[in-house]
């Protein structure tokens, strides 16, 4: 037998007089309740929720965004949530997020231009209240142009926005010293897509800074990370054959230091004993199946925090720090 007041799946959906009708309470203080509006008693409260259970009411978000003019609702782009960096960041966003009673849309750009402009178009019909970017493949103009709360994560999206990357130079500087330090002389340095503006790019400073104060050849290498495994495995064969006197790697990413592990098996080399490899971003996902990779671990978990707390003070009104640097930490393993 069905509870009183509760409704069949067939009849229509319930809405706030029903809610009324059963908490005993009118229309009006129902909805100041569902949009927490002026001083509403506990007991009142509690009836009105106890009412919406009953006859299993669900507040419709879009039309108390049409009243409120907020939806809390985020957009995040990222290149791929397979990526243990992105995965580790886009987990502590998303809890964030919920805390603060704030939900996600979560978009994988693959690092295509297309796709990042079709998900700007698509955040923007779905009513976002603001986006966080970890994935900046066309000109920040277009994020601009959205007129939306905007964060960049290790991406300046312009003036308005918040950036939030770790220490990128001190990530390519312990790099690269700790294989100078290991006796290194002949270092390979691999890098994303130099055209692409992100704070990312200073490790690669930095490495040239590092190599050039000790007398050391600079070699940088343009691995696009866009590229499949395959592909990227084939670039980094190709660089070891035609530069046979590699003892070091910095690789750009902790999956490229995988990537180039799996290419120096297949030749018969090891870490550390013929070519030295440092990673970097440390994440705990990585960690626990590499556990033995030296690397440069970014505080991933605190990123995500603050790019949450960061979008949620500008759809606020607050201004929050506009760019927050992470400080990071060498992690010492077997392969350097």
């Amino acid at each position: 037998m069905a509870r009183e007041g509760a409704r069949s799946k067939d009849s229509a959906k319930p809405g706030i007089k029903e809610v009324a009708a059963v908490a005993g309470v009118s229309p009006t203080t129902v909805s100041r309740v569902l949009n927490n509006r002026g001083y509403i008693s506990q007991e009142t409260r509690d009836k009105v929720h106890a009412a919406m259970e009953r006859i299993n009411y669900t507040p419709n978000d879009i039309a108390r965004a049409m009243l409120n003019g907020r939806l809390n609702l985020i957009g995040m782009i990222v290149p791929y949530v397979s990526s243990p960096f992105h995965a580790q960041a886009v987990q502590a966003v998303e809890r964030t997020l919920a805390e603060n009673g704030f939900k996600m849309l979560l978009c994988n750009s693959a690092n295509r231009p297309d796709l990042e402009r079709s998900y700007i178009d698509m955040l923007r019909r779905n009513m976002v209240d603001g986006v966080i970017v970890n994935s900046l493949n066309i000109g920040a103009e277009a994020y601009a142009e959205m007129g939306l709360s905007l964060v960049g994560i290790d991406c300046d999206l312009g003036e308005a926005s918040v950036q939030i990357a770790s220490d990128s130079y001190s990530i390519g500087e312990l790099a690269t010293r700790r294989l100078i330090d290991d006796g290194c002389s002949r270092i390979l340095c691999l890098r994303n897509n130099s055209r692409m503006r992100m704070p990312a790019n200073k490790r690669t400073d930095a490495y040239h800074d590092v190599v050039e104060q000790a007398g050391l050849p600079a070699l940088v290498r343009e691995v696009e990370f866009v590229k499949s495994d395959d592909e990227k495995s084939a670039v980094v064969a190709k660089i070891l054959d035609e530069n046979p006197d590699i003892d070091g790697i910095f690789a750009g990413d902790d999956t490229m230091a995988a990537i180039c592990l799996n290419v120096m098996k297949q030749r018969g080399l090891s870490a550390p004993d013929d070519i030295k490899v440092v990673g970097a971003d440390g994440a705990r996902r990585t960690m626990t199946f590499m556990p033995d990779l030296t690397t440069v671990r970014q505080d991933i978990d605190r990123i995500g925090e603050l790019a949450a707390q960061s979008i949620i003070a500008l759809i606020n009104g607050d201004k929050p720090e506009s760019n927050i640097k992470l400080p990071v930490e060498l992690i010492e393993g077997k392969t350097a």
